[in-house]
């Protein structure tokens, strides 16, 4: 049954997401020093700096702490009226903004670095896809090398680089002419900074920064499988029975082309939600990215881990879903039942 692979690759995500929480918690614990200490700064008054450990529970033994951690990160456990019973997840609060929890901060800026990822993705099939696949059907000629040409080099172009070069050509040397700004978030307040202004226009540049090295990938991957495809007996079978090119390609050629593809958008749609990071703070966008590296900057522990924590668990559902979907794309891996 398809239920029994499905719950162990949920088990096996589990394990994954206990591990990095594990591994983050440690990491910053034993290296980062006092963040008591680090948060009062300057100040040297110890009674103050035991009442900030006892409000953050920092002045728990470490291996108390770990166990509250995890207590907080699971959605099942004791509720705050002393029963068992699904609870809300509690990533602790925030060091530099006092009394404000890391979940609250995530819902704002993870839902913004979604979009961004979607957006990026969505641009790189769009235009992938068909160079991918018109290369493969002129095999050797001007506009196949041409393809992969400029495949190769959206490959090759780090994010960082593009990021500030895209800014400063889109941004600023054509903005009499693009309208768009080198920085900007999706959500900004108005001139009088009275009401929130929903600004599309500010997603273009990050958009085509991320969706560059994607889409070089999403066109060649699509290029060699359908090259592969095409070469297959049973695709020529189908043109011995007098089936037409068009059908052909659109029932044969293009969706098995497209089996390794689910791989390969799977692991880059995940990638560009760590790879906003550079994107999101060249371009001011309120994103995750931005928010871990500001978060990095203050020693805002409890934020940062929260960051890498949610990233993960992006990755990993992601990762399950491109799972369980081959079952549909590919019948050939369904088992008889």
């Amino acid at each position: 049954m398809a239920i029994l692979p499905a719950m162990k690759k949920l088990a096996q995500s589990l394990w994954v997401l206990w591990g990095v929480a594990t591994l983050v918690f440690f990491l910053f614990h034993l290296v980062s020093g006092d963040p008591a200490r680090m948060m009062l700064g300057q100040v040297e008054d110890p009674v103050a700096l035991e009442a900030l450990r006892a409000a953050y529970g920092l002045d728990q033994p470490l291996l108390v702490q770990y166990g509250q951690y995890l207590h907080g990160l699971s959605p099942w456990g004791v509720q705050p009226d002393g029963g068992l019973g699904f609870k809300a997840i509690d990533m602790q609060t925030s060091y530099q903004q006092r009394g404000v929890p890391v979940t609250a901060l995530l819902a704002e800026t993870l839902p913004q670095t979604g979009l961004l990822a979607i957006l990026s993705m969505t641009f790189a099939l769009i235009v992938g896809i068909p160079l991918g696949m018109s290369a493969a059907l002129k095999p050797n000629t001007w506009w196949d090398r041409t393809v992969v040409l400029l495949s190769t080099s959206g490959m090759a172009l780090p994010s960082f680089f593009s990021a500030v070069l895209i800014a400063w050509f889109f941004g600023f040397v054509l903005a009499p002419w693009t309208g768009l700004s080198m920085t900007g978030g999706l959500i900004e307040l108005d001139d009088f900074g009275e009401s929130e202004v929903w600004q599309w226009k500010h997603a273009i540049l990050p958009t085509l920064t991320l969706g560059i090295r994607p889409l070089g990938v999403i066109a060649q991957m699509m290029r060699s499988s359908a090259l592969e495809v095409m070469s297959q007996d049973y695709v020529r079978t189908a043109y011995a029975k007098g089936l037409t090119r068009t059908l052909v390609l659109r029932r044969h050629v293009f969706r098995n082309a497209l089996n390794p593809m689910v791989t390969t958008v799977s692991g880059w749609l995940a990638g560009l939600f760590s790879g906003a990071v550079f994107v999101e703070t060249v371009f001011g966008w309120h994103g995750t990215g931005k928010l871990m590296v500001d978060a990095l900057e203050s020693r805002d522990f409890p934020l940062v881990m929260g960051c890498v924590l949610s990233l993960s668990a992006v990755f990993v559902v992601i990762q399950l879903l491109v799972d369980l979907s081959y079952q549909w794309i590919d019948p050939r891996l369904q088992k008889p039942s």
